[in-house]
């Protein structure tokens, strides 16, 4: 990965306090996993950042490098890798996703 790219996506990891890098826009998510993830995160009540990475080859190709983690749909919060779909689910299932939600101050979805 280039540091022109390196640095576009820490940007953009960097831009909210909850991004997710999805396959398709919340409203139209383009899979079930990242239909999946939105759903959690709407569950949790937390304002998010969302990254179409089919709008964009550089960024879907970027980010799987930039978080060494293979797969679509990446959740970032405060700037740090959490996990895909499936850790989503597990940490949501066991409470420990709401708990790092609330322990970084991370602000409610608005409404």
């Amino acid at each position: 990965m280039n540091t022109e790219t390196k640095d576009r996506l820490t940007g953009i990891v960097n831009s909210a306090d909850v991004v997710l890098f999805m396959k398709g826009t919340p409203l139209f998510p383009q899979c079930g996993f990242s239909n999946r993830a939105v759903a959690i995160l709407d569950h949790c009540n937390v304002a998010f950042e969302s990254v179409d990475v089919l709008q964009d080859m550089e960024v879907r190709q970027g980010i799987k490098a930039f978080s060494d983690w293979p797969t679509i749909p990446q959740l970032y919060v405060k700037g740090e890798f959490v996990g895909g779909s499936d850790i989503m689910m597990e940490m949501f299932e066991a409470g420990e996703l709401q708990a790092l939600l609330d322990e970084k101050q991370v602000a409610k979805a608005e409404g």
